[in-house]
């Protein structure tokens, strides 16, 4: 991406209207506001364009309260999605196509999440307006798996991607390229040989999906969410989406800070007996749907010995967690440097975060957060810019959180190309107007309890409205 008067990667559109999903016409002309704010250029999107819309959809509903009416805080919203569906289709002119996807958290249920998000439906009524284009919906996963209690206990096959997946080595290029802690990664499984097996020496590769490598256009449609892991989950977070393998994917490292992990925070006796206890238990049930059963009760007793891990710090979720961030800009290397055929790209990506600020989720995020009400739509056309701009507004100093500070720092494939400091918002509200800097007013999103204390910004002003 070139810096230019049109075209700038370090400006953000913040746009603050309505609060609620009911009216969608309300939310369909914030959306409109916020990316006519960026002022794009005309043939930002051409007709005859493959465009790849990643909306944010990890899980169907809340973990703590399952069911249909609690998932708006959780998911990008499908009148948002809309409302974007409808930008790009004006710009495609009658020509091109439109694919809707993503690859949600393995052990959920792509059904369900259909059914209480409409998603059928939208794209049903999205195709009846515009005939002339193809609109599709994907599931990209490869599998999705049956979890009783958090223990997977069965694994059913999908066709994931049509488009098949692409291999992409970045190798000395990675952020694990000389990490200490390799050797020790986990995954998203408890076959921890597998994500390591992929990053090791100088061998660091991922596995993604080739509809969105392939697109000549790719909107990203986070949430403005916390997150367990790395702070916040937006636009940069969410190409986790976009793996046709999440296993390849190291989420944190094993042990405590002492012994070179991120797995817990503090080396206390129960911690390392439960990376040594449940280490053993998780390898020996790999790939044992039976075992798997038989662990379900295990984890029960483990919880009450343990804690719950909505309340007890594991898995990396705080804000040591030096592995995570790595894994979220190797990814986002990947996307900005190669195509669908896994070769350096021609051309430049066309990129386009439009963020869901409506209704947000703040503390135990992102599949367990509390609802928060911000009536705002940020949109940019660079993923750090525009979560850095997300980050101060939820309350947080981004040089606190690794994922943002360290994406000024890369070595190697560097899809950063402008200073902090370059950062201008354009805003309806003239508190947020002007360089991110000088912002002063912000809302107060309450982090994942593994970061409270340690990101926060201490002056706020902003008063919901």
């Amino acid at each position: 991406m070139s810096i230019d008067e049109q075209n700038n990667p370090a400006h953000v559109s913040v746009q603050h209207g309505v609060d609620h999903y009911d009216d969608s016409t309300m939310v369909h002309a914030l959306v409109d506001e916020a990316l006519k704010a960026l002022q794009l250029p005309d043939d930002y999107v051409r007709p005859g364009d493959r465009v790849v819309l990643k909306p944010n959809w990890v899980k169907e509903h809340d973990e703590r309260h399952p069911g249909p009416d609690q998932w708006e805080h959780v998911v990008t919203h499908p009148t948002v999605i809309e409302a974007v569906i409808m930008w790009v289709a004006k710009h495609l002119k009658g020509n091109g196509s439109i694919t809707i996807c993503d690859a949600p958290q393995t052990d959920s249920s792509f059904e369900k999440l259909s059914c209480y998000c409409g998603l059928e439906e939208l794209i049903k009524k999205c195709r009846l307006e515009f005939p002339e284009l193809k609109i599709d919906l994907l599931d990209l996963r490869p599998e999705e798996w049956l979890s009783v209690d958090g223990v997977t206990v069965s694994k059913k096959k999908l066709s994931g991607d049509p488009m098949g997946n692409t291999f992409v080595a970045l190798n000395d290029a990675s952020e694990f390229f000389d990490f200490s802690g390799n050797g020790q990664l986990y995954g998203a499984s408890f076959n921890i040989d597998e994500t390591n097996e992929h990053h090791q020496g100088e061998r660091h590769e991922y596995m993604l999906c080739r509809t969105p490598m392939d697109a000549d256009v790719l909107i990203n449609l986070p949430k403005l969410k916390t997150h367990k892991k790395v702070g916040l989950t937006c636009s940069l977070k969410n190409l986790v989406g976009i793996n046709a393998n999440k296993n390849w994917l190291p989420h944190h490292t094993e042990g405590t800070p002492d012994t070179g992990g991120d797995q817990f925070p503090v080396a206390t006796t129960k911690a390392r007996l439960e990376h040594s206890w449940m280490g053993r238990v998780k390898r020996i049930v790999n790939g044992r749907p039976a075992l798997s059963r038989m662990l379900v009760p295990l984890k029960k007793v483990g919880r009450l010995f343990f804690g719950d891990t909505q309340k007890i710090v594991r898995s990396g979720n705080w804000h040591g967690n030096d592995t995570c961030w790595r894994m979220v800009l190797d990814l986002n290397k990947c996307l900005f440097d190669f195509d669908g055929s896994g070769r350096a790209r021609k051309t430049p990506l066309r990129y386009l975060a439009v963020v869901d600020g409506i209704i947000g989720g703040e503390g135990n995020g992102p599949m367990a957060p509390d609802r928060k009400s911000c009536g705002t739509i940020i949109a940019g056309i660079h993923p750090t810019a525009v979560d850095m701009t997300a980050a101060t507004l939820m309350g947080f100093n981004w040089q606190d959180i690794r994922l943002l500070k360290n994406s000024f720092t890369i070595e190697k494939r560097n899809f950063v190309p402008f200073q902090h400091s370059n950062i201008q918002v354009i805003s309806n509200k003239e508190e947020w107007n002007g360089p991110l800097c000088q912002m002063t007013d912000w809302f107060d999103f309450v982090p994942h309890f593994g970061w409270v204390g340690a990101i926060e910004r201490n002056n706020s002003t902003l008063s919901e409205k």
